[in-house]
């Protein structure tokens, strides 16, 4: 949706930041299946200094339900298999000597529906903050009317178009949980 008035692109950009937010914390869910961002926040510590996983080491997916983690030096094996047992992924890593695997286990229909319960969740929680950002768009929008930087029909069509945004973006992001629970229950 193309929007012109600076004050709702402004706000467009925060719920949109929501719905990137979103994606990111959806993404450290663990679904049954293997996924490459599950280790995006695994830290190594790498000649003393604490370094990303994923700057130091090729992460692929060569089955549906393994990681393979092969570092640049492998020297750092010892290191990166502690840092995958310290990050408690609730996944074993088993070091071969040249590279890590992390087998994730089948989840059972039980916990499916936890974890989808878990994504529900946080989707509420991402609405919340975009109604809140509403929120703002519209006591700004007020505010401006009343100073005298917008006339009441001005008022009226923003406000119109700060409810479409609004409503774009909470669709965003039920599709995104449709998605992931998609995802996690098809397993």
């Amino acid at each position: 949706m193309q929007v012109n008035d600076p004050m709702i692109k402004e706000n467009q950009e925060r719920m949109a930041k929501t719905e990137d937010a979103l994606r990111r914390e959806l993404g450290k869910i663990r679904a049954g299946r293997a996924n490459a961002s599950l280790l995006n926040q695994v830290m190594v510590n790498y000649y003393g200094a604490p370094t990303p996983l994923n700057q130091m080491a090729q992460i692929t997916v060569p089955e549906a339900r393994v990681l393979l983690v092969n570092p640049y030096d492998k020297s750092s094996l010892k290191d990166v298999e502690h840092a995958l047992l310290a990050a408690n992924l609730g996944i074993s890593p088993a070091n071969d000597g040249d590279v890590i695997r992390l087998v994730i286990p089948q989840l059972t229909e039980e916990r499916r529906k936890e974890i989808a319960k878990e994504v529900k969740a946080k989707a509420e929680e991402a609405k919340v903050a975009i109604r809140n950002i509403r929120r703002d768009i519209m006591d700004a929008l007020k505010k401006s009317e009343k100073d005298g930087e917008l006339t009441e029909d001005d008022l009226h069509d923003l406000e119109d178009v700060a409810q479409k945004v609004t409503d774009q973006s909470i669709k965003n992001i039920d599709a995104i949980r449709a998605e992931k629970e998609k995802e996690i229950l098809e397993g």
